[in-house]
Order: structure tokens, then C-alpha cells, then sequence
């Protein structure tokens, strides 16, 4: 009989650890109920050059220059008013570069409450997403007809 070894012994560890995590967390549909899905995205933006600071909205799909960025957020997602705050936006920046040409710098997921994570830090702008919030006081784009 051939022991299982060092292979067999992490393996059974890695298992144990999935059944017990899964345990604790209970099943997903609970975890997805808690998040609300928001049609704004509030973004944080600094100029290093002038040192300006900016908080502009995005609606979903909504594509707002800043500076040489286009930035567009594709969903925003918070919890419950009665969890704890958690607030993430699957986003897309583009550069537009000096030739006119535009660059995609960044696809990903943005923390509100770990801005250093996944921000865009850019030579000349930074943008972290802020929150994600039912309305704007900026309206809606227009549709297209």
C-alpha cells in the first residue's frame, strides 16, 4: 500500500478548507441578495498638475472625460443600507493620447473602501471610485433615437 504523501495530505487540507469556508458563508444567493445594484457611479478624480480635485458622476455605460480619461462604469454595486458598507464598480479607462489615439489603461473592479487597491494612477490623473448611488443631480444622457 502506497502512502499518500505530502500531494495527498495538502489535497485533503485544500478540501477540508473549501467544505468549512462554504460552511461559514452559507450559500451564495444569500451573499448576492445583499447587493444593490446602483445606476450611478461617484468618482473621485485629482490633476497632479494643478492639483484640482473633482467628484463627477457616471451613469452605467456612460462614458465622462476627465482630463485626458474616459472613464465608464459598466455596473455599481453597494450593500444593503443594513450591512456593512461595501461598495465595488466594474470599470473601463481609456487614455487619450497626444496623437489622438485611445489607449485602454485600465478594465477592472474598483473598491470605494480600499481606493488604493484598483485605482487608476495615471502620470497626470488619478480617479478611485467615491460610491455608487441611486440618482445624480447630473441627468441622465440621452437616449439614442
Amino acid at each position: 500500500m502506497k502512502a499518500a504523501g505530502w500531494h495527498g495530505l495538502t489535497s485533503r487540507f485544500v478540501t477540508t478548507g473549501i467544505v468549512a469556508l462554504s460552511a461559514l458563508l452559507g450559500p451564495l444567493s444569500s451573499v448576492e441578495a445583499a447587493r444593490v445594484k446602483d445606476p450611478v457611479a461617484e468618482f473621485t478624480g485629482v490633476d497632479k498638475v494643478t492639483g484640482r480635485i473633482i467628484t463627477f458622476d457616471a451613469y452605467m455605460d456612460e462614458t465622462v472625460q476627465f482630463g485626458a480619461l474616459q472613464v465608464t462604469p459598466r455596473v455599481c454595486y453597494s450593500s444593503a443600507e443594513d450591512e456593512e458598507p461595501k461598495t465595488d464598480a466594474f470599470v473601463e479607462v481609456d487614455e487619450i493620447t497626444l496623437d489622438r489615439k485611445i489607449r485602454r489603461i485600465f478594465t477592472g473592479w474598483m473598491f470605494a473602501e480600499s481606493p488604493g487597491l484598483n485605482a487608476v494612477e495615471h502620470a497626470v490623473y488619478d480617479v478611485w471610485l467615491k460610491t455608487c448611488k441611486e440618482q445624480s443631480d447630473v441627468p441622465p444622457p440621452q437616449a439614442s433615437q
